[in-house]
């Protein structure tokens, strides 16, 4: 009995999640009949995937020499093909992040100190094929049922963090017409990334010669080399040593790649298609193998441009009677537009991945490398702050500054003692990033509980990341 019931368990991890999904896959590629689609593809391509993991990957580009612009490039072209195409949880943006080249870098430090080191993308070979087995082990054995324990205590930490990185500065909300608003949200990010690019060679300013991005030839890897990487030829004492990394690396996109899952299928996105966490984190075990194998920067969930993505792809309307009423009761305006749909399909993130191989054609790497490294810092800017408006953390230290009497009288937080608030803050300022971030788990689950909080007081200051439609998926919520 009990050997059947761990085979359905095994089953429910492996397979259960994409026959759920499967009877909606005709609809992902059908409902991007849809104009949301074309401002998503918009912003999530260029500005928010593509650029940004170049910047990132800068400093490995030019400490290792073994990547380069294609390899960014075709890492986040092959995590867009295949989440978007054979992926349960198409929303979700993967490609290359700040965390994955530092690690990549680390490893290149420590190998190059020691006496015959070996081959560099032999060595990651191996890392990204032992992180992609225990990748695959934790969606078969449904270890991503741990993701209940995930709650808006760890994601707005790790949402805060991430943000701090990026900081920008967004639009105001009380300006312009609706309609106006909406197409600055839209494209406003491309349009100041080619206007703010094109300035830099406008009059006087071309004088300047600004830094700009490196690229190779058309389809080129870095240093012309080949792009199969042959790391089984790595000596044998050396693929016992890159095991600790798989794990560290495990570790580390476990948590990042499923919080940025979380975080585009966040309560706050009123979907209606089912996830597959499991599913996918076993295609991200496929993804890793892959970078590995073609000697790639191994790419995983984004944030916060993941849940920016399904931002994008919110459709507004009016509220239903019943909320309108309520507004009214509040004083609040009873025009105001509420999220009533989100565009789920598949099209968007395929569009922006098969964008990125277009980047790798001759004339748009020459484009590529007019763009000035000094507008990527400004992107950082411009990207941050739609992650930070809608932080936890950040509305809780603005509650803090914000005029007592312009605070609204059904803010839930007013019901929260201010000394409970800060030391709720306090705690999640003393964990670190981006691994010893997973302690953040045990210490929501059995510290905060222990600390003179009230059960109100914990429901209005944290609760689940996402819906209990989407926290089915991983065994419910806490």
């Amino acid at each position: 009995m009990s050997s059947s019931k761990g085979e359905e368990k095994v089953q429910q991890g492996s397979l259960h999640h994409p026959l759920r999904r499967a009877p909606h896959y005709a609809s992902d590629w059908t409902d991007a009949w849809n104009y949301r689609v074309v401002p998503a593809t918009a912003l999530i391509f260029l500005p928010s995937v593509v650029l940004p993991g170049i910047a990132f990957s800068l400093d490995l580009i030019e400490t290792t020499e073994q990547y380069g612009v294609a390899e960014v490039l075709m890492s986040s072209f092959m995590a867009a093909f295949i989440f978007s195409v054979f992926g349960a949880q198409p929303l979700t943006i993967a490609g290359v992040t700040g965390p994955i080249t530092v690690f990549n870098k680390t490893i290149y430090d420590i190998i190059e100190k020691q006496d015959n080191p070996p081959v560099y993308l032999h060595f990651v070979g191996w890392v990204y094929l032992w992180a992609a087995i225990i990748h695959w082990v934790t969606a078969i054995l449904n270890w991503c049922n741990f993701l209940k324990y995930v709650t808006l205590f760890s994601c707005d930490t790790f949402g805060f963090y991430v943000s701090w990185v990026y900081l920008q500065y967004g639009i105001q909300k009380t300006l312009f017409h609706r309609h106006v608003r909406r197409f600055l949200a839209d494209y406003g990010m491309p349009i100041s990334l080619i206007a703010t690019s094109a300035m830099a060679y406008w009059g006087r300013f071309n004088t300047t010669n600004p830094l700009t991005l490196p690229v190779q030839g058309a389809f080129e890897a870095a240093q012309g080399r080949a792009w199969l990487v042959r790391f089984w030829q790595l000596e044998g004492k050396w693929v016992g040593i890159a095991l600790p990394f798989g794990i560290v690396l495990w570790i580390l996109f476990f948590f990042d790649h499923n919080v940025s899952s979380l975080m585009a299928q966040g309560s706050e996105f009123p979907l209606r298609k089912p996830p597959g966490f499991h599913w996918d984190f076993f295609l991200l075990g496929v993804t890793t193998f892959i970078a590995g194998l073609l000697g790639l920067p191994a790419p995983n969930g984004l944030i916060p441009q993941a849940p920016i993505h399904t931002t994008s792809l919110v459709i507004m309307g009016r509220p239903v009677k019943r909320d309108e009423e309520e507004d009214v009761q509040k004083g609040n305006d009873q025009y105001a537009e509420v999220p009533v749909a989100v565009v789920e399909q598949r099209v968007s993130n395929l569009a922006q991945g098969a964008l990125c191989m277009v980047l790798l054609t001759g004339p748009f790497l020459h484009v590529l490398n007019l763009i000035p490294r000094g507008v990527l810092a400004g992107l950082f800017w411009f990207m941050g702050a739609d992650a930070l408006q809608g932080n936890g953390i950040t509305q809780k230290l603005l509650y803090f500054l914000r005029d007592k009497k312009l605070t609204p009288a059904d803010e839930p937080l007013r019901k929260v003692r201010k000394s409970r608030i800060l030391m709720f803050v306090a705690t999640i300022a003393a964990i670190g990033f981006p691994v010893i971030i997973m302690l953040l788990l045990p210490v929501r689950m059995w510290v905060v509980p222990r600390m003179p909080f009230t059960e109100e007081e914990l429901a209005i200051l944290d609760g689940p990341t996402a819906s209990p439609f989407t926290m089915e998926s991983v065994g419910g919520s806490l």
